[in-house]
């Protein structure tokens, strides 16, 4: 096996962050690679400073950018973003000043740019002598870390709450775990954290939820890889008690949209429906579904199907279903602080593209739910066109479809819970 000589975690940070804004991909898939490379020690860091440097992307190119006399040729996008790793450093870490200087000064020769050291030591010592200025000199979407066209949509969405929005997306999301209902209770789990040196406590009206004081490796976590416990934000839990408190016991799910499967896992721990379908149009990521439900012995009690699910004819046996979770495709925009790197990749032209798929998946799946049946319809986003405008045109076209309750919309950071909305609606007899 051929030997790999690991690289400096600041070189990988750069080159990390350069294919994903020239290639895209996610820091999902990328990190795990990236961390590949650089030493077991470093890959903390790594990924603390990828996802850092994702969330504050608006300020860091918008201090670049004043301390440059002319914008970089696209062919030195990675010299470009050496220099706004440097200000991430000396603006958000603990990193010394004079390190953060001398150490990403020294990467230049790493990436054969000699021209280039001097330029990026000047552009971190001028950024040190004129900070408050410079950040006087950034626009709203810079100081706000979001894209133009994303936080024009945020304030007119939510004309109130949308700086306190921003500042959500820029922190990062707390720990939160799911107890396995099935194997043990949130009070008892409670205590075998403390018994290793862990806090959590319970998050009222999410029965299953604990959130950790501090982040830890999941193999940290007791009874992890004996599926005692799930990694879940209480707010994608929501969806499982959303359908048991809406449907009778037993009878057919189909869960549309399934990857990755925590929403899967947690049905199937609750024990609520008979049989439980689980689609995703990616294989691949069907896989992590897969996975999941091995790891929490759950594999036995789901029929997983790799499908587009709005094209019944290449999945559907025409029985009926009994509930659907539709977790659709969406901006992930209520997700921002946990994939900060959605900032630089979603484009204002998606939505719409968005907003059609979610539209057919609506159509396609309510002719597969039985009369009595429920569909909760649920996305990780905050704007209106993807949640309550989708939602309402789906009922005026639909005569058959009625609204079971309200609509929810929790906002990034309410009860410490990421944004979601979910809409029960119930299929009517005619």
């Amino acid at each position: 096996m051929k030997h790999v000589t690991p690289v400096d975690v600041r070189l990988a940070c750069v080159q990390l962050m350069q294919e994903l804004q020239s290639r895209g991909g996610s820091l999902t898939r990328l990190l795990p690679v990236a961390q590949t490379r650089v030493v077991d020690s470093d890959r903390a860091q790594l990924q603390a400073w990828t996802y850092g440097f994702a969330r504050f992307s608006g300020e860091l190119s918008g201090l670049v950018d004043q301390l440059l006399d002319k914008p970089l040729k696209a062919k030195d996008l990675d010299v470009y973003l050496l220099m706004q790793l440097g200000v991430f450093q000396l603006r958000h870490t603990n990193t010394a000043k004079h390190a953060a200087v001398d150490e990403t000064v020294k990467v230049v020769k790493r990436l054969k740019k000699p021209w280039a050291r001097g330029l990026v030591n000047a552009v971190l010592r001028n950024y040190q002598r004129q900070t408050e200025a410079l950040e006087f000199g950034l626009s709203d979407a810079q100081r706000y870390n979001h894209p133009v066209w994303m936080l024009n949509q945020l304030q007119a969405d939510w004309p109130d709450q949308w700086q306190v929005l921003c500042e959500a997306n820029n922190t990062q999301g707390p720990m939160t775990l799911r107890v396995n209902s099935q194997r043990a209770q949130p009070e008892a789990y409670l205590s075998r954290l403390t018994d290793v040196g862990l806090e959590a406590n319970a998050l009222e009206g999410v029965p299953q939820a604990l959130q950790m004081s501090t982040a830890v490796p999941v193999l940290q976590l007791p009874g992890f890889m004996e599926g005692d416990i799930s990694v879940q934000d209480a707010a994608a839990q929501v969806a499982s008690l959303h359908l048991v408190k809406n449907t009778p016991k037993g009878g057919r799910l189909l869960d549309a949209c399934s990857a990755p499967g925590g929403k899967t896992a947690h049905l199937l721990e609750l024990n609520h429906f008979d049989t439980v379908v689980a689609l995703d149009h990616d294989a691949d990521r069907l896989v992590r579904v897969e996975e999941t439900l091995k790891r929490l012995d759950l594999s036995a009690k789901a029929n997983l199907i790799a499908a587009d699910a709005a094209e019944l004819d290449n999945w559907w046996d025409g029985q009926l279903f009994q509930a659907i979770l539709l977790d659709a495709p969406c901006s992930g925009l209520g997700v921002v602080r946990r994939h900060p790197d959605i900032k630089l990749l979603r484009r204002e032209s998606d939505i719409p593209i968005l907003v059609e798929i979610q539209r057919n998946l609506l159509d396609s799946l309510w002719n597969t739910l039985a009369e009595g049946g429920v569909l909760l319809y649920a996305t990780c986003s905050i704007l209106k066109q993807e949640n309550e405008l989708q939602v309402n045109a789906f009922l005026e076209r639909t005569v058959d479809a009625a609204l079971l309750g309200n609509m929810r919309q929790i906002m990034p950071g309410e009860q410490c819970m990421d944004g979601f909305f979910y809409a029960a609606i119930e299929k009517r007899q005619q």
